[in-house]
C-alpha cells in the first residue's frame, strides 16, 4: 500500500484526481473504455471536484458502478447517493453508462442486475473512502470478508449512522435507514487499482486502526492492505496518529 499525506483536503483531492485521470486515459487507450466504481460521502467532495474539472478524459467511454445505497430512501432525499452521483459526477461529465443502485426497487432484483453488470468484465479502478468506524463501502464491522457475492444487504451500526448525521445528511439518527445495499469487500478488491481518499481529523482513529495490527473484520478497511495496487490519500489531519514510517510520501 502506498500512503500519501497531503497538506489539506484540496491538495488530497487534486493528487488523487491526477492519478484517477491517468488510469482512465490508460484504460481507454488500451481497451477502448474504462470501468470504475464511484464512492460518495463528504470524503469524496474535493476529489470529485478536481476529477470532473480534469481535461482530456473521454467520459463517453467510461462505465460507472455505484458502491452503496440506502434501502428505501427516495432519490430526491439529500442523503441519496444516486442524487449525489448524478449531481457531482454524472451530470458534470456526461457519463452515459451508469449502474445506480435503486434502493426503492425490489432489493433482490437490484442486486441481481448490478451483479451481472459488474461481473461482465474487470473493473479498472475503484474510488473508495473509509468510514469513522473503518467501514469500507457500507460494510460495517465486523465485515464479511468471505462472501463472493458482488452486492449484499447490510445492517448499519450506530457509529455509521452517527457519522451520517454528523456529516449533515440527516437531522437525527432516527432518520437514518438501517439497511443498505453495499458492494461486498471481495468485489471491491477485484478492481485492478484502488484509490482511497480519506481526509479529516475525525478519520484519524480509523486510519490508525486500518494500518496497525492484523487484517481483521473488526476493522473492515484493513483488508485494503492485501490489495496489490492501492494508494491511500490522507491529509495531515487524518494522518495525525500515524508513525512517520507508515507514510510513503509526505506533504
Amino acid at each position: 500500500m502506498i500512503v500519501k499525506v497531503l497538506p489539506d483536503k484540496k491538495a488530497l483531492g487534486a493528487a488523487a484526481a491526477r492519478r484517477a485521470a491517468e488510469i482512465l486515459r490508460e484504460a481507454i487507450s488500451a481497451r477502448g473504455g474504462a470501468r470504475i466504481i464511484a464512492a460518495t460521502g463528504a470524503s469524496q467532495f474535493e476529489f470529485l471536484e478536481a476529477l470532473v474539472a480534469t481535461p482530456d478524459i473521454d467520459w463517453k467511454k467510461v462505465e460507472m458502478f455505484h458502491l452503496d445505497e440506502y434501502v428505501g430512501l427516495p432519490a430526491t432525499h439529500p442523503a441519496s447517493f444516486r442524487k449525489y452521483l448524478r449531481e457531482r459526477l454524472i451530470s458534470r461529465t456526461g457519463i452515459e453508462r451508469t449502474h445506480l443502485l435503486d434502493g426503492e426497487r425490489d432489493v433482490k432484483t437490484v442486486i441481481d442486475e448490478a451483479s451481472r453488470a459488474i461481473n461482465a468484465a474487470p473493473i479498472d479502478v475503484a474510488f473508495v473512502g473509509i468510514g469513522e468506524n473503518a467501514h469500507l463501502a457500507f460494510n460495517d464491522p465486523p465485515a464479511d470478508f468471505r462472501t463472493e457475492a458482488a452486492y449484499i444487504v447490510v445492517e448499519l451500526d450506530d457509529a455509521c449512522c452517527r457519522q451520517q448525521v454528523g456529516e449533515g445528511w440527516f437531522s437525527s439518527i432516527e432518520e437514518v435507514p438501517r439497511k443498505a445495499i453495499s458492494m461486498s469487500v471481495r468485489q471491491i478488491l477485484k478492481a485492478r487499482e484502488i484509490l482511497c481518499m480519506v481526509p479529516d481529523a475525525r478519520k484519524a482513529d480509523a486510519i490508525e486502526a486500518t494500518l496497525d495490527g492484523d487484517v481483521r473484520p473488526e476493522v473492515p478497511a484493513s483488508i485494503l492492505r492485501t490489495h496489490a495496487k492501492i494508494t491511500l490519500y490522507l491529509d495531515k489531519a487524518s494522518a495525525s496518529k500515524l508513525d512517520p514510517r507508515q507514510i510513503t510520501e509526505g506533504a
